[in-house]
């Protein structure tokens, strides 16, 4: 297997000399003389690709085995629902393709569902990145091109023609390549105090007027969801007048008196995650009740157990999630990270505080029966956008601030001056990747459709009859 040449992340040392922006972007222009711009176009499976279903029975080992149909299930419900579920299989497929070896702390997992809305501390709504199981450091072309496969993949189930996919692409990496741009001479934490309010005007996110209707109307959701609205959706009142979660299984089942003592034992150490003043928040709430519950794709098997506690009063809700973490998708095709980053949970917490602008002040991680777990909140003014039903403008436009806003999550920890002069301000590299993610949205209906037979020959157990919830 072989591991791909990028470079490390730069050390701490605050006496290193540093080049200028100038320099550095001279540096990233001069890498495309190894590697052309153009040499990400083509996809080609190589003749010792990895069966992606020996790919996807790997990675459910250690997963709870009752629900790894559910898994299965959930990911042959459409290419685009196989994509989000493979990551491992992407992994393997771009661990051949070519890097110029610029490092950035990648997301692992871009694709167009992983981005949304959420709460800040200051109770502000922002568009990010929210989720990071992947997160590792890497090179920041797999993130863009799982975005643009995401965007191809997607544009094919709403119904879109080649042409119209490719000028999806197109848009998300011109987005892409618009803020490496805009941020390669900007001050350092110009960079990190830079956030994307989807109720305001602003550089980073100008919405386009045929896509206002649908923000507004997401951002109005988001406003609206949080601890209080999600009580009485997944618990209800006991006989004897207090709160417990319902049984929906398999999507929200109640635990043993012993997992929840487990869960609680958890989160106590999980506060040690937390700062200190973080800590006294949280101390003023009590455990109530706690139950396991479903998420997602890529995730469905993996521990996740959901925890509802009180603080002041019944009228004060607080769910907290506590997810298991396993070793990310990309980590087999990368060199290891440092031993801190071990720990599954706090490598997960680690990108999510890189990536992101503003993080959640209640995110940690813990142990569990001798497995990682990272914690956050449930919900947290969160909402997405229904990328199913985007199509011209408004699919154009949402895939433009996808690419945007990954160019200012890798911004973050990488160098956008380098990355800023190999991409360029040409639109080379949006054509390569649009006809990488055309070949690459072939390759994906083509595995989805190995799913599907090997399903129906009764050689892959799927429970195809349950939906993806939420």
């Amino acid at each position: 297997m072989a591991i791909a040449k990028i470079e490390p992340l730069p050390k701490f040392d605050l006496g290193i000399k540093l080049a200028s922006w100038e320099q550095r972007r001279a540096n990233g222009k001069a890498l495309r003389r190894a590697v052309p711009r153009e040499s990400h176009a083509e996809w080609k499976p190589g003749k010792n690709r990895p069966d992606p279903l020996k790919l996807l029975a790997v990675s459910n080992k250690g997963r709870q085995e009752h629900l790894v149909p559910l898994r299965l299930g959930r990911m042959a419900a459409s290419p685009f629902a196989f994509l989000r579920g493979a990551a491992c299989v992407m992994a393997a497929d771009l661990s051949t393709s070519p890097i110029s070896g610029i490092p950035v702390v990648m997301d692992g997992d871009a694709h167009l569902n992983n981005f949304g809305f959420y709460g800040t501390p200051q109770r502000e709504v922002v568009f990010d990145l929210n989720d990071f199981d992947e997160a590792v450091a890497g090179p920041w072309e797999w993130d863009l091109k799982r975005l643009v496969a995401s965007v191809n993949v997607s544009g094919r189930q709403n119904g879109l023609n080649r042409r119209e996919r490719a000028a999806g692409v197109i848009r998300a990496v011109e987005g892409y390549r618009f803020n490496a741009n805009r941020l390669q001479n900007m001050g350092v934490l110009d960079v990190w105090y830079l956030h994307a309010y989807p109720g305001r005007e602003n550089p980073l996110v100008k919405i386009d007027p045929k896509s206002r209707a649908v923000f507004s109307k997401t951002l109005a959701k988001a406003l609206q969801t949080d601890n209080r609205t999600l009580l009485p959706k997944v618990a209800e009142r006991g006989k004897n007048g207090s709160w417990k979660f319902r049984d929906d299984p398999p999507v929200l089942t109640r635990v043993n008196d012993s997992t929840k003592a487990a869960v609680l034992d958890c989160l106590n150490r999980y506060s040690n995650s937390l700062s200190r003043e973080r800590r006294f928040m949280l101390s003023r709430y009590q455990l109530v009740d706690v139950a396991h519950r479903v998420v997602g794709v890529g995730s469905v098997g993996t521990r996740a157990y959901l925890a509802l506690l009180f603080g002041n009063g019944e009228a004060d809700p607080l769910f907290l999630q506590v997810k298991e973490s396993a070793r990310a998708a990309h980590a087999p095709y990368l060199p290891p990270l440092p031993e801190e980053f071990h720990h599954q949970g706090k490598r997960v917490v680690f990108g999510q505080r890189s990536l992101q602008a503003s993080s959640d002040p209640l995110l940690g991680h813990a142990e569990m029966d001798g497995r990682d777990y990272m914690v956050r909140q449930m919900k947290n003014l969160k909402a997405s956008i229904p990328v199913q039903w985007l199509t011209g403008a408004s699919f154009n436009f949402y895939a433009w601030l996808c690419g945007a806003i990954l160019a200012r999550a890798h911004a973050r920890t990488g160098d956008s001056a380098r990355i800023a002069g190999y991409c360029g301000q040409s639109t080379v590299l949006d054509e390569a990747l649009a006809e990488w993610a055309e070949s690459y949205g072939d390759q994906t209906e083509h595995d989805h459709a190995t799913l599907l037979a090997s399903i129906k020959r009764g050689e892959t157990e799927a429970d195809v009859q349950l939906d993806e919830g939420s």
